[in-house]
């Protein structure tokens, strides 16, 4: 007997297309969210990497630039479940180009309103909030995207690809912004960022999106998506499921020195498979982990790079498997429950980046950052072994064990 989905898996109507792509669609978008997602990175990082420029010209001390780093996940944490639950509804392309646009109007716009502002710290804060708002839906519509319109067979390897261009973005940033800094200022790096982002929403509305359809979202969102009894979620019967609440503040190791992240088996019986993922899992969070603390015990430049690298490497195979999991664990909601997955990262966010300017405030050593990294990446490798499942949860109760 088939297993029977929940009735949520109709959330996907109102506006959203059910075909997938064809093999050629697939590549297009494939390229074009990889490019979009770059453009996220570029845009969340250019703050990061301007921020000893803007302290030096705004006098601010660590914790006030901490407080600004931290600040965007004030905003990212309170839109995750709500990017999800639209790209459910009226579909993810649609929220990730109005997103785009937004932030990246508001990239560009930063240095003209910073100048204008003379309080720079608050409106500093605020700016990064409202990024971490309009940036906070793109993942979950993401996944709920290649939930609906890529094959199954293909979803791993295009997640990927697309999930490739977060590095790719801060990579770019980190080397023609820290040029751009050098010889025209920092604003130049939001200039550059802002810009390129708004050249790709152009592109994306002129070439792959049917213009109707976008002012059919748009008067979807105006309306406050009325809901039928079918088309609500179940929050209820997901969060009974031991499997959903255990898994979801499982933590991994990122950029901003803190982890976030839920990783799952899929759903295979394999136990050579499993040790497969098992084996990813430790590189990711495991060996990850042991670079970070390594990393604050060294004083050779040449090594702290083969360090860092190391690390922030071996965190792509916690990166590519987070959102493909999920689909395999719940396709029918696959945004929505990426959007309360990754809040509880998101949160975890807020506190440390504030703990890691504490820190460096305090103890004047990036030692205590790095090992803060380490701690949190064995905690989430720990809660991965205790308590990782091969399970779905959007099944109903009489064919779950299937």
């Amino acid at each position: 007997m088939q297993p029977q989905p929940l009735p949520l898996e109709e959330a996907r109507g109102d506006g959203a297309e059910n075909t997938q792509w064809s093999r050629p669609e697939c590549q297009t978008w494939t390229a074009t969210l990889l490019l979009g997602t770059c453009l996220l990175y570029c845009a969340r990082v250019s703050v990061p990497v301007c921020t000893v420029s803007m302290s030096q010209d705004f006098g601010w001390n660590k914790k006030e630039a901490g407080l600004v780093l931290s600040s965007f996940f004030w905003g990212y944490c309170l839109t995750q479940v709500v990017g999800g639950h639209l790209g459910d509804r009226i579909g993810g392309e649609k929220v990730i180009l109005l997103s785009a646009c937004a932030w990246g109007f508001l990239t560009a716009a930063t240095p003209l309103l910073a100048h204008l502002s003379g309080a720079h710290l608050v409106f500093m804060t605020f700016s990064r909030i409202l990024t971490g708002l309009l940036q906070g839906v793109y993942f979950p519509a993401l996944t709920s995207l290649l939930s609906q319109k890529v094959r199954e067979s293909e979803r791993a390897f295009t997640y990927s690809t697309v999930g490739a261009g977060s590095q790719f973005g801060m990579l770019v940033t980190g080397a023609v912004g820290s040029l751009l800094l050098d010889r025209y200022g920092w604003p130049s790096v939001f200039y550059f960022s802002g810009g390129l982002t708004l050249l790709w929403v152009c592109y994306v509305y002129r070439c792959l999106l049917n213009g109707k359809d976008l002012i059919l979202a748009l008067g979807i969102l105006a309306q406050g998506l009325p809901m039928s009894r079918h088309t609500k979620v179940p929050w209820r019967q997901l969060f009974r499921k031991p499997s959903v609440w255990r898994r979801s503040p499982a933590p991994r190791a990122g950029s901003s020195t803190w982890c976030r992240g839920w990783w799952r088996f899929p759903p295979v019986c394999s136990a050579g498979f499993c040790l497969i993922i098992l084996s990813i899992r430790v590189m990711g969070l495991g060996l990850s982990s042991v670079f970070a603390l390594c990393l604050g015990h060294t004083s050779s430049f040449c090594t702290s790079v083969v360090f860092a690298s190391a690390s922030i490497g071996l965190q792509t195979f916690n990166h590519s498997g987070i959102s493909v999991n999920i689909q395999d664990l719940a396709p029918s909601c696959a945004g929505f429950l990426f959007g309360v997955a990754n809040t509880a990262g998101a949160l975890a966010g807020v506190v440390g980046v504030c703990l890691g300017g504490y820190l460096l405030e305090t103890t004047g050593s990036w030692a205590s950052m790095f090992n803060l990294v380490a701690a949190v990446g064995s905690l989430g490798l720990c809660t991965f072994l205790l308590f990782g499942e091969a399970q779905r949860v959007d099944l109903s109760p009489a064919h779950e064990d299937l």
